[in-house]
């Protein structure tokens, strides 16, 4: 079974639709969604109907800090993100809502723990930027891998013979083994939201047949996803990110 994780779609639609469209080519048979689906991008309420088309076909969807933020804004948001969010919640339907506001912090699916930051304190959005915090992340679980977005980078971690943890930078479309009982997480990548000065969306899928991880980057309309966030009337800051991949 090859599943595709997705993370921090920011209301990106054309980036939504291109990883989808990558991963059913590659096989993809089920769906993780990790949170962070609003916030950034002008394209909240066709993001949350694809989301919740997903979930209801049985995706494993996760709340994240901008979609907790539609039901209470938080003041670690910076302008240019409360306006974002704003918007979204100007925008979102009800029913929008309130799947936003009763999706968990986290899931269990056998082995495997998905979270959208670290599963240490899902409720504060710690981001994992250290092995330490990364260890503090697995430590936490009784899993054998855990899957999380939220740093908008593509990483991962495991657990070495001495116990420590230790980090791993993917290659694009190059399958990486995740066997035996060590611990691993894995930090999926941005679909919406890339800020490596790369502008193609970035998610993963896992295979659990063959316990393999492949990162993978898609080329997508960016540029029409930023001439959306100006249409809007969203700060121009916005839309220079997603063209920039910044």
């Amino acid at each position: 079974m090859r599943l595709a994780l997705l993370s921090d779609i920011h209301a990106n639609l054309e980036a939504l639709e291109a990883c989808l469209a990558d991963a059913r080519e590659r096989g993809a048979e089920r769906f993780a969604l990790l949170g962070d689906f609003v916030g950034y991008g002008a394209d909240a309420e066709a993001t949350i109907d694809i989301v919740m088309r997903l979930a209801h076909d049985g995706a494993v969807v996760i709340k994240g800090n901008h979609d907790a933020a539609m039901e209470r804004a938080a003041g670690y948001f910076n302008d240019d993100a409360r306006a974002a969010l704003d918007h979204a919640r100007n925008t979102l339907r009800e029913d929008q809502l309130r799947f936003l506001a009763g999706l968990p912090l986290t899931v269990q699916h056998a082995t495997s723990l998905f979270v959208h930051a670290s599963a240490a304190s899902p409720a504060r959005w710690d981001y994992i930027d250290s092995a330490s915090a990364a260890l503090r992340c697995v430590q936490a679980t009784n899993c054998t891998r855990t899957f999380c977005g939220h740093v908008h980078d593509q990483l991962l971690y495991f657990v070495n013979a001495m116990g420590r943890m230790t980090k791993f930078r993917p290659t694009s479309g190059a399958a990486i083994p995740m066997r035996g009982t060590r611990q691993w997480l894995a930090i999926v990548g941005t679909v919406g939201q890339p800020r490596d000065r790369n502008p193609a969306a970035a998610y993963a899928i896992f295979d659990d047949e063959a316990r393999e991880i492949t990162f993978l980057r898609v080329p997508y309309d960016h540029l029409a996803a930023a001439a959306k966030i100006r249409t809007a009337g969203l700060p121009e800051a916005l839309a220079y990110r997603i063209e920039a991949g910044i």
